[in-house]
């Protein structure tokens, strides 16, 4: 369940009372894990896999309710603004048009003499987000390879003149950080005292229109010798795209990275798991090696396979809670990767049905328990439109390697509706020995394609969008799975 698809009245979900209903239905479902999406900033193409900061978290989260408690708001701020033209789907144009300027409000009401916000300014920790996002404003959002000199080349004297100069402004972007923080905390307090851990997900990736690339860019990124990106991420043509997927961001220099230790991304992880109890990490496989594409290229089909890290940067981080997302191409290097991590990887329902009897994600060859079992990703159909999408020879063999599985891990086959369908793929993933099962909230509903979250290689107003409401948290979908648990002992 991502932030941004929990039910409010803003346009978008938000650390409110939604996030709360949430939790309190996942408790009553008997569920143990809640998992997100990245909190990021969104960005092009609102996806929280391109996003300005690695470490920033997005304000449009922020629940105005909590603010009004605050004193910081009033309802007339926010309650006549018509956030959206479907309750089923975040207008990213609505949230850019008003979040901010709201914010801006509350924060012009705030108490900027009390000793814990003097205390989180003094830290420091978002002070290049803020510093950027000010930035951005000023250069009207363009992109910073865009906006002028110096600060395109983030000189140094120059910056300290712009923060003195519009500190206030800078702070802004401070406190949405301020908030931001202080309201998930107490979310994820709330869901920890009911016994739910949260699981993060990091992006391996930052975008190129990020604060890294702006300010570190040469510490950090594979670039040629003007200083431009030399290679741009992606993966080759795979089950998504005949020609690749052309990601465009930015790759890092290893070789570079090495010699402090991987100090950056250590860093980053550390960070990570003071905001979640478990943390998932997209794109496992390029740190064994990983598809870097020429930046001239305009397709992914020109790249090659160049090494990465492996198993040397989480050294002495084998004992974090990480969930590897080891998807894509895999071969020998990725799997001694994981070995030599111990970290779980992903089992998704969806890729399991080739024909292959071999199959890695067939659920009667989890042999390893050291597993998440998916019916499906943010990335993948529904579970309901994958299976009506399937013609009419692949549906027959389908039914029976699945009538097979079930029969195998003794789960009740039922055919007589695709909810019913939906019903036994669950089961046969909760009889499964994978450790964990993580079900997307559009399969426990046994949605359509209208639910899907993301479709790769894709842009549009369907992509990220996809919301619930507060009458999707049914007491019978809680109940069937609270009996799911009980009967598999999980």
């Amino acid at each position: 369940m991502p932030v941004s698809s929990l039910p409010s009245d803003c346009g978008i979900g938000t650390l409110g009372a939604g996030a709360y209903a949430f939790v309190d239905w996942l408790q009553s479902a008997g569920m143990k894990i809640w998992q997100v999406l990245p909190l990021l900033p969104t960005g092009y193409g609102d996806s929280p896999y391109q996003s300005c900061a690695s470490d920033a978290l997005n304000p449009y989260f922020i629940d105005f309710a909590a603010l009004v408690a605050d004193g910081l708001l009033s309802e007339d701020d926010y309650k006549t603004i018509d956030w959206s033209w479907d309750e089923r789907r975040v207008d990213y144009g609505k949230q850019f048009e008003h979040k901010i300027k709201i914010l801006q409000k509350a924060f012009a009401r705030f108490d900027k003499n009390c000793d814990d916000w003097k205390d989180f300014l003094a830290d420091g920790k978002y002070l290049d987000y803020a510093l950027f996002m000010s930035l951005k404003s000023r250069f009207f959002y363009a992109p910073w390879t865009g906006w002028l000199e110096p600060f395109r080349s983030c000189e140094g004297k120059n910056l300290e003149k712009y923060i003195a100069e519009y500190n206030e402004e800078i702070e802004f972007w401070q406190f949405t950080q301020y908030i931001f923080l202080r309201q998930w905390k107490a979310l994820k307090a709330y869901a920890n005292e009911r016994g739910i851990e949260i699981m993060g997900d990091m992006p391996i990736y930052v975008a190129e229109d990020s604060v890294e690339m702006w300010k570190y860019r040469r510490d950090l990124f594979m670039l040629d010798g003007a200083g431009n990106l030399a290679l741009r991420a992606g993966v080759p043509p795979d089950a998504f795209s005949e020609d690749g997927q052309l990601w465009g961001n930015p790759v890092y220099d290893w070789q570079k990275m090495k010699k402090d230790g991987y100090q950056w991304w250590k860093a980053r992880i550390r960070y990570a798991f003071g905001l979640f109890d478990i943390v998932r990490i997209d794109h496992f496989r390029a740190f064994d090696r990983f598809w870097g594409i020429p930046a001239y290229a305009e397709t992914a089909q020109e790249g090659e396979w160049l090494d990465g890290p492996k198993a040397a940067l989480f050294k002495g981080l084998e004992d974090y809670s990480i969930v590897a997302e080891d998807l894509g191409v895999l071969d020998e290097g990725v799997y001694a990767l994981m070995k030599a991590t111990g970290y779980p990887g992903m089992k998704v329902f969806e890729f399991a049905f080739n024909g292959d009897e071999e199959n890695e994600y067939l659920p009667t060859n989890f042999e390893n328990g050291n597993s998440v079992a998916y019916t499906g990703t943010h990335d993948n159909e529904t579970l309901r439109s994958f299976l009506e999408n399937m013609d009419e020879k692949d549906r027959k063999d389908f039914e029976k390697e699945l009538e097979e599985q079930c029969l195998a891990l003794d789960v009740p086959y039922l055919t007589e509706t695709v909810e019913d369908e939906c019903r036994s793929i669950v089961e046969l993933l909760f009889a499964s020995k994978a450790d964990t099962v993580i079900v997307p909230m559009h399969d426990v509903l046994c949605l359509g394609e209208e639910a899907r979250l993301n479709a790769p290689s894709t842009l549009g107003n369907q992509n990220w969008t996809f919301r619930f409401t507060l009458n999707d948290f049914g007491r019978r979908k809680a109940a069937w799975l609270k009996g799911l648990t009980e009967s598999y002992n999980r």
